[in-house]
């Protein structure tokens, strides 16, 4: 795991890209770094995909139409937004409790205007060289303010070094 630190953006094939399983926590966090660095860090790569950046109203996310429908949690979306820790799809037509219960996601927060889950898929520590290196997967339900009647879905892929 000790790599991790030093991925670079030229280090990923967007062709190598699943989206959905990135969206559900299918994904490790080598691969979601790879990926989210060469997003970041590659000029034009949303248009590479084909993925049009759209104002998402919340300054803590990033939002993007996708040229096709992507599959995830049992549903359709051509909307996604990243956080500063992944990537969730936006959904319509069902509510995030409702969601959460369907993915076994736990509540933090449930009240009639704000709902937060998190489900734990993977945690793991791991020592190398004297360096500490905590990794967390989480699998996230919510809703936000910038999108109502919408439930957020998707992945949170977290590397702590200590």
């Amino acid at each position: 795991m000790a790599n991790l630190a030093v991925a670079k953006a030229g280090d990923y094939d967007p062709a190598s890209l699943d989206l959905a399983a990135l969206l559900e926590c299918r994904a490790d966090v080598p691969n979601y770094n790879r990926f989210a660095l060469w997003l970041a860090g590659e000029r034009r790569a949303a248009d590479t995909l084909g993925w049009k950046e759209v104002a998402s109203g919340n300054p803590f996310l990033r939002q993007y139409q996708l040229p096709a429908p992507v599959h995830v949690f049992g549903r359709e979306t051509v909307t996604i937004a990243f956080t500063a820790t992944g990537p969730m799809a936006v959904l319509d037509g069902i509510a995030a409790a409702d969601l959460a219960r369907q993915l076994n996601v736990p509540a933090a927060v449930s009240t009639p205007d704000k709902f937060l889950g998190e489900k734990v898929v993977a945690e793991s520590t791991e020592d190398s060289g004297g360096v500490r290196l905590a990794t967390r997967i989480t699998l996230n339900v919510s809703t936000v303010e910038s999108h109502p009647g919408k439930a957020l879905a998707g992945c949170s892929y977290a590397l702590d070094v200590k």
